[in-house]
């Protein structure tokens, strides 16, 4: 097993990060759908556990993180109570939701590749891996609340972001570089694309030359 490329208490504080952030995403996206507390809490849970479990059970890292820590467990429980007494006007929640997700999406997709990586994989498994828990939570989350998952139809660019931070993990390990400030580097580059798709509406392309008469789903 390689050593670690990061101290335990930097790798510890991106994943706290990267759970707090998504779990707020999903306990927005709760309050959106007029769930109740209990609603609230547990789709701020899943959102924010739900790729980590999966990257932990794949690379054989048992228990998983998210039961072996009472901190995964509590910050999420956090984001949600804090949603809950002070989320932002209905009108708002959308943009807050978008960019919390985004946050997300940037922190575990390094996290996921780096640990991954740490466990054993090869560069191309642990990008693999690392887009995983990227996007592992927010599946999750939109088949709770009967939602096509963003990374099935990767409306604005949901999964391409985390792809590309993944890949820049890899690479850096692959040369020697990672380091708080590459780490950085992919973490924004993947947050400000996701932002950017957003804004700007870019989305991955349809089937080649399709000319279906069907409309496209909303």
């Amino acid at each position: 097993m390689p050593h670690d490329l990061f101290p335990p208490g930097i790798q510890h504080a991106l994943d706290l990060a990267g759970i707090f952030v998504f779990a707020t995403a999903g306990a927005l996206l709760a309050v959106r759908k007029n769930f109740d507390v209990f609603g609230i809490c547990v789709l701020a849970l899943v959102t924010a556990l739900g790729g980590g479990l999966f990257r932990d059970l794949v690379i054989g890292a048992v228990p998983p993180a998210a039961f072996g820590e009472l901190s995964f467990f509590v910050t999420p429980l956090v984001a949600a109570a804090i949603v809950f007494f002070l989320h932002p006007e209905v009108q708002r929640i959308n943009r807050a939701i978008n960019v919390f997700d985004a946050a997300g999406l940037a922190l575990f997709c390094v996290t996921g590749t780096t640990k991954a990586y740490e466990f054993g994989l090869g560069l191309t498994a642990s990008a693999s891996l690392g887009l995983a828990t990227a996007v592992g939570g927010g599946v999750l989350r939109d088949m709770l609340v009967n939602e096509v998952p963003s990374l099935l139809r990767d409306r604005e660019m949901y999964a391409v972001p985390a792809i590309v931070g993944a890949s820049m993990v890899a690479v850096f390990i692959g040369v020697g570089m990672l380091n708080p400030l590459t780490t950085g580097l992919a973490i924004i580059t993947t947050f400000v694309l996701r932002l950017l798709a957003i804004r700007y509406h870019w989305r991955a392309p349809l089937a080649w030359n399709r000319r279906s008469a069907v409309a496209e789903e909303p």
